[in-house]
């Protein structure tokens, strides 16, 4: 499934809710930057990471509120 709408954000998000529906997110942080990722290329590059945070054993969700995680910088995840 492929939504051809980016969902709008306020925040970097992935849940696990969202892996599989191919989702385009576009989150706009206070700064005023921009940023429009893939969800489920967000997850597989950050995998590894996620599964040991205890925001994701415990609500199966990573937000982030000021930019993208480091190791999705410089990556393609759109």
């Amino acid at each position: 499934m492929s939504n051809n709408k980016p969902l709008q954000s306020k925040r970097f998000v992935v849940r696990q809710s969202l892996i599989g529906q191919n989702q385009v997110i576009e989150v706009t942080f206070s700064n005023g930057n921009t940023v429009t990722y893939n969800h489920d290329k967000a997850y597989e590059l950050m995998r590894g990471n996620l599964e040991n945070l205890p925001c994701w054993v415990k609500f199966k969700s990573y937000t982030a509120s000021g930019n993208i995680p480091k190791v999705l910088r410089d990556q393609d995840i759109l």
